[in-house]
């Protein structure tokens, strides 16, 4: 008799398994024998989509019923990884699933690797709104995740010679499924022309926007599966068709392009994420994407309101929008147009509602990093929306000159600082702040950043509508699904209430003093590394010792996270071994993984250096294999979970102040490896729940970046002159040592480390100036693995201590504080397994 497994689906094994067969022989003419393991890949997804769809419909049906308050969480960004497995975990069928397949033949294992990552996100923004959309969905709130339907992602990196390659992303070469196509909710989204104003039978004006271009917005919906509730959300990702795909008419006369043009319009749309930008045709496509997706997404929330609903005016009571960053930020003047233009509200009235609605999350710290528009350009592509704005603007700057009248005399810096349209530009952080009615960070010391530097004068005149919500990781993916071996042993230990309450994880504390629980542990830690070191075997051919420290920053690049810190600690590592061969040293893996924008030089040749660094030490038999460099190809969700299983160190480098949370230290610490960082985003509350001894921190502070930031940074030249050991490594940028003798292709990063030929701020991450400490700090880190007993004990407790940093909490801090959502419980159903 087969083994039982709790499941929440109505799991009935011959069923799933006679639903296999049945796919494989009407997908592909084949027995499973035949197939392919794609072909098996796709016969159960649509198996377990089956089920899915049940619980989908059941959920719809009920919040129909119930009319629970629904917030839109839009994003650029949704870093889903693979479906197949996720979705099982948290329908609890994933072992007798397992089970299933093994008795059909198939391993589970090969079967999720068929699965391509979806290509919509790309960084620890579009990560957190993934692990947002579990959460909700587990915790019994209404939700839909709104983005596009990218076709190639932001790119595939290929490492060619140790550059960075960008390749499209083709995931959707392979059918998808998961997702349902929804023709029936198709929207139009215009762009160009003008703007007409009439005035009608009642005396009020009406817009009109002329000769425009128009493209169709049609949504295809993923399932979003709560864990063990029935519980199904949607993730609405909109692809661009054209209203009129060939017109044959311009054929004929020889106009090719013009026949084609709407295609073209449309295609291009959803081709790529964050298209490179540092051209005009770059930017114009950014401004289409974003307006694109949210048009269809803020039009089909108002009509999905108004089916069930009388009075658009109360809308707030039963729709929150989220704007994920600045990206969202039309929003705001889209509602405003569908409520005066469609719905005839006055301007005070759809201010009221858009004012009630909106909400903002800010993800960055850095002023150049909030989103601004060239007017030239936002006024031609969106000319109703660009008269919306002008005219928030208009009524803002009276408020402005009301809280601070001119005879104070700080009006107008007032207003050259608060406007949303000034200086030739459409700021979209402000319009956010002033239209939303909150505004938050994500981690303590970020919101406290904004409020007392880049937003003070925001914070000065709404300082209620600011507020901070730290980040958060869901356990399900980044425990239960990426590391089964430390989820069957936490489980073990202390139940699975962990699962859907990670609070409860503090229960293992006491298992941090165990000599077998350490021992246990330190055993799946090992494990894991064995089975990270087959991955860098396979796919770098690199042989890493899984005894060694791994070592590992997997990230975006960016100059402010400082990879070119960590790796030009390795260069001095590797100085110091060759200089002094009979040294102590305990061997390292520096392992890292990252995609750098394919418009940014600096990243892209620190992704270069890494790797020319790697092909020096790695090759060179002298050390030994004391040092073993690693840079791990398209770095993604599905082989994160992979790496932070394995991790020993978690490096969070970034310069102090500048990162606003990071949400890969909490899958680092979720995991038991060592925080090496500075006290920087939500590092700063890591440090406070597992304690300074069981962490490794480093560097200025952020009070001390800020503060030379202020007073014109400082001269690195005199740490270069002084310091012979740092010296020598930036020399070796320039002479050629890891460059094959070319001395010109590292002089970018050495010229910005030292102002030798540039009018910008020289070091401006403070990388120098941290060296020596980071320096330090590694020695301690080495020292500290090498107490076997404290080691051991500090990464259980770094497990103990993450129950803060579940995006759970996270989401029942937005419901409680901003969104003000009902829950919804589903009736409950017998379960059988048979």
């Amino acid at each position: 008799m087969a083994k039982k497994v709790q499941t929440t689906l109505d799991f009935d094994r011959e069923l799933f398994k006679r639903s296999v067969l049945y796919n494989v022989k009407t997908l592909y003419r084949k027995n499973i024998e035949e197939a392919t393991d794609q072909e098996i890949f796709q016969a159960v997804g649509y198996a377990i989509k089956d089920a899915i769809v049940d619980h989908w419909m059941t959920t719809q049906k009920e919040y129909e019923k119930k009319d629970p308050k629904i917030v839109y969480y839009m994003s650029m960004e949704f870093l889903m990884g693979r479906a197949l497995g996720n979705n099982l975990i948290n329908l609890q069928a994933y072992k007798a699933v397992k089970e299933c397949l093994e008795e059909l033949g198939v391993d589970i294992n090969v079967i999720e690797d068929q699965e391509p990552d979806a290509a919509l996100g790309n960084g620890g923004l579009g990560r957190l709104a993934a692990c947002f959309l579990d959460s909700l969905a587990t915790l019994g709130y209404g939700a839909y995740g709104c983005g596009i339907r990218y076709r190639y992602g932001m790119f595939k990196q290929k490492i060619r010679d140790g550059f960075q390659v960008e390749v499209p992303d083709n995931w959707l070469a392979v059918n998808n499924p998961f997702e349902l196509r929804r023709p029936e909710y198709t929207k139009q989204v215009k762009f160009g022309g003008y703007v007409s104003v009439s005035v009608d039978e009642n005396g009020r004006n009406v817009f009109r926007q002329e000769n425009y271009q128009v493209v169709n917005a049609v949504p295809y919906d993923l399932p979003i599966v709560g864990y063990g509730n029935g519980i199904v959300n949607t993730l609405r990702i909109w692809d661009a068709q054209p209203v009129e795909c060939f017109q044959l008419d311009s054929f004929d006369k020889g106009e090719y392009q013009k026949a084609v043009e709407q295609e073209n319009l449309a295609r291009n749309i959803v081709e790529v994420l964050y298209p490179n930008d540092n051209h005009w045709a770059g930017k114009e496509l950014r401004l289409k994407q974003q307006y694109f997706f949210i048009s269809a997404s803020v039009q089909e929330a108002v009509e999905k309101y108004m089916r069930t609903h009388d009075d658009v005016r109360k809308m707030y009571e039963k729709v929150t929008f989220q704007l994920n960053d600045t990206h969202p930020t039309v929003a705001v003047a889209e509602l405003m147009r569908i409520l005066m233009d469609d719905y005839y509200l006055t301007w005070d009235e759809a201010w009221d509602v858009t004012t009630k609605v909106c909400a903002y999350t800010n993800h960055t710290i850095m002023a150049e990093a909030l989103e601004k528009w060239p007017i030239e350009l936002f006024s031609r592509l969106l000319p109703r929306i660009y008269q919306i704005v002008e005219e928030i603007n208009r009524r803002f700057i009276l408020d402005i000159e009301k809280k601070y009248p001119y005879e104070t005399g700080i009006t107008q810096e007032k207003i050259k600082k608060m406007a949303i349209v000034y200086d030739g530009q459409v700021k979209m952080a402000h319009l956010a702040i002033v239209a939303g009615y909150s505004v938050n960070g994500v981690a303590r010391l970020h919101t406290e950043i904004l409020k007392n530097q880049e937003l003070k004068d925001f914070y000065e005149m709404f300082p209620e509508k600011f507020n901070n919500k730290t980040n958060g990781i869901t356990q399900r993916r980044f425990l239960l699904h990426a590391n089964p071996l430390l989820a069957d042993w936490v489980t073990e230990h202390i139940g699975d209430d962990w699962i859907t309450d990670l609070s409860k994880i503090k229960k293992l504390k006491v298992y941090a003093n165990d000599e077998q629980c350490r021992q246990e542990f330190m055993n799946i830690k090992y494990r894991n590394k064995v089975r990270l070191a087959e991955y860098i075997m396979e796919h770098n051919g690199v042989e890493v010792d899984p005894r060694s420290i791994f070592d590992v920053q997997v990230k975006r690049l960016h100059e402010y996270k400082r990879q070119l810190l960590n790796i030009l600690h390795v260069m001095y590592l590797y100085n110091q071994i060759k200089e002094h061969p009979d040294m102590e040293f305990y061997p390292r893996t520096f392992i890292f993984g990252a995609k750098a924008a394919a418009g940014y030089k600096n990243a892209k040749l620190t992704i270069k250096l890494i790797n020319s660094v790697a092909d020096v030490i790695n090759n060179d038999e002298s050390i030994d294999g004391k040092i073993k460099v690693v840079f791990i190809e398209n770095y993604r969700v599905s082989n994160a979970e992979l790496i932070f299983a394995a991790s020993d160190v978690s490096e969070q480098i970034s310069t102090a102040s500048k990162e606003a949370s990071g949400t890969g230290n909490m899958k680092f610490m979720l995991n038991g490896a060592i925080t090496l960082g500075t006290m920087d985003g939500a590092n700063v509350e890591i440090v406070e729940e597992v304690g300074k001894e069981n962490a490794v921190i480093f560097g200025l502070s952020s009070d001390e970046v800020i503060n030379y930031e202020n007073n014109g940074g400082y001269d690195p030249m005199d740490i270069f002159n002084s310091d012979e050991d740092i010296r020598k490594v930036l020399m070796q940028l320039v002479n050629g040592f890891y460059s094959h003798n070319d001395t010109e292709l590292f002089r970018t990063l050495y010229n910005s480390l030292l102002n030798t030929e540039s009018t910008d701020k020289a070091d401006r991450y403070f990388i120098l100036k941290d060296f020596r400490s980071y320096a330090e700090a590694q020695k301690k880190i080495e020292e500290f693995y090498k107490d076997e007993e404290r080691w051991a004990k500090a990464a259980i407790l770094n497990v103990a201590c993450s129950g803060k940093f579940t995006s759970d909490r996270t989401i029942q801090e937005y419901v409680d504080d901003i969104w003000h959502l009902d829950k919804v419980k589903l009736p409950k159903k017998k379960v059988s397994d048979k």
